[in-house]
């Protein structure tokens, strides 16, 4: 238990590298009786935005007929796009509008229906997908070999090698489910906080967001004990015995070892006591996360992080950084007055460049949907705004200034066309346009599912 006290003060601001932003958190109330109180402070949402700020958008239909989209991609090169339906299925749009399935993963993933933060919950692909077809998917799994009795899934990580020419992988001489290879797998101790986007930096690796393993207040089965003894728990301040509560780096074209991937040498942990795969900790359930790449001072990564009762926010996620659950949701102590913002030997618990109350004005909510920094153009009016969403905001999205180094302040943006009330996640083309994963249903049900592309009012 000191060990890991006396490593985790030491390690946390062990290293400035490059700093990237990322965006986490998609959830629903989960019954959670945490209390948020005192602590460091940040302003609320309360504050309105400059007048010129802007305030509508309009949307077009790219496709409907999903049941719970949460993610649509469009791979470097190519004219379609691939829809990540959360029961288990990739659907690829065509040029033209039409939609078919494109990979079935329902035999490989536990049964999600209703409210369910289990499935399919990321898909990247591969910067070189035009001329290798390799793309990778996290999904929920049944219990695998390894996985603690008790516990209530197993978090794949896997890649598929397709040919990436057809509409109809399988029919293609490598069939793509026999195709699959399984590079990491975590065992998950409940079923909600399960995180799960994945992104490939401009660095060319391949970035992974796991929650802290669920239930409420990073404790009970499957939560370990970390170095903050005031609030017991957790996944998000532990580093050595499980990767939960964090953001994974890991290199996927490096397998010289006989390994399913390579661990970067500038990763933070490398040479230190610790699990290599990290790259930032002390997350609860990152719902989304993206790399806004047109900052002016190099890439960041953005990452939208689901808080429990109180607290929503976004960080700028940097290596080694970290990002205070379970001390602090928010910029606030959890579960006390009063709270450490730093570990014992002086690094930083790093505060969110964005938060919003669950009862503020004028932006509220119960769990963050992060979606991206609009550049050049992307979307007219938002040049430089970060635009995310809220599991509950029915239709209304939410926008921040995020040309400021810190303190983001959010605002609500009207939606002129078409959404579903319920925003599930976001996706950016490779033309830079922005778009929106909705649905009619509060859970996984129904043929509700659309995603919009998000255009001028």
């Amino acid at each position: 238990m000191q060990s890991r006290r006396r490593f985790l003060a030491r390690l946390s601001t062990a290293t400035a590298l490059s700093t990237i932003g990322t965006l986490a958190g998609c959830a629903s109330p989960d019954g959670d009786t945490g209390t948020t109180t005192g602590g460091a402070t940040t302003d609320t949402g309360t504050t309105q935005p400059p007048a010129d700020r802007p305030t509508e958008v309009g949307t077009e239909l790219l496709a409907d007929g999903f049941v719970a989209p949460i993610t649509v991609e469009q791979p470097s090169g190519d004219d379609r796009f691939f829809v990540a339906d959360q029961p288990g299925t990739i659907h690829v749009v065509s040029p033209d509008g039409d939609t078919s399935t494109y990979l079935d993963l329902r035999n490989r993933i536990v049964d999600v229906s209703g409210y369910d933060e289990r499935g399919l919950l990321g898909l990247a692909f591969h910067p070189d997908f035009q001329t290798n077809g390799r793309f990778f998917v996290r999904y929920s799994a049944p219990p695998r070999d390894g996985t603690p009795s008790g516990y209530d899934h197993t978090a794949v990580l896997a890649e598929f090698t397709v040919d990436p020419n057809t509409d109809d992988p399988t029919t293609a001489e490598s069939a793509p489910l026999d195709s699959e290879r399984t590079l990491l797998e975590v065992p998950e101790p409940q079923s909600n906080h399960n995180g799960g986007p994945v992104v490939f930096g401009p660095d060319g690796l391949l970035y992974l967001a796991l929650g802290d393993g669920g239930a409420a207040n990073d404790q009970g089965q499957g939560h370990v004990e970390d170095w903050y003894v005031p609030n017991p728990g957790g996944n998000g301040q532990d580093v050595t015995e499980n990767l939960l509560g964090s953001v994974l780096r890991i290199d996927v074209d490096d397998s010289s070892d006989g390994t399913p991937y390579g661990i970067p040498d500038d990763n933070p942990l490398v040479g230190q006591e610790g699990l290599d795969e990290h790259y930032a900790w002390g997350l609860r359930n990152p719902w989304r996360m993206s790399f806004d790449t047109g900052a002016p001072d190099g890439p960041r990564l953005v990452v939208a992080d689901v808080g429990q009762n109180k607290w929503e926010e976004v960080n700028l996620v940097e290596t080694g950084g970290n990002y205070g659950w379970n001390i602090r949701e928010g910029a606030h102590c959890f579960r006390t007055q009063e709270c450490t913002t730093q570990t014992p030997l002086g690094s930083p618990l790093i505060d969110p460049v964005l938060e919003y109350p669950h009862d503020g004005e004028p932006v509220s909510g119960v769990a963050i949907v992060g979606g991206y920094v609009a550049r050049n153009g992307d979307l007219p009016g938002f040049d430089g705004h970060y635009v995310f969403a809220d599991w509950q905001s029915q239709g209304q999205l939410f926008a921040a200034d995020a040309t400021q180094a810190d303190g983001w302040e959010p605002w609500t943006v009207d939606v002129t066309g078409d959404i579903g009330p319920f925003v599930l996640g976001f996706g950016r083309g490779t033309d830079g346009d922005i778009y929106a994963c909705t649905t009619e249903a509060g859970g996984v049900s129904g043929t509700s599912g659309a995603v919009y592309r998000l255009t001028e009012p």
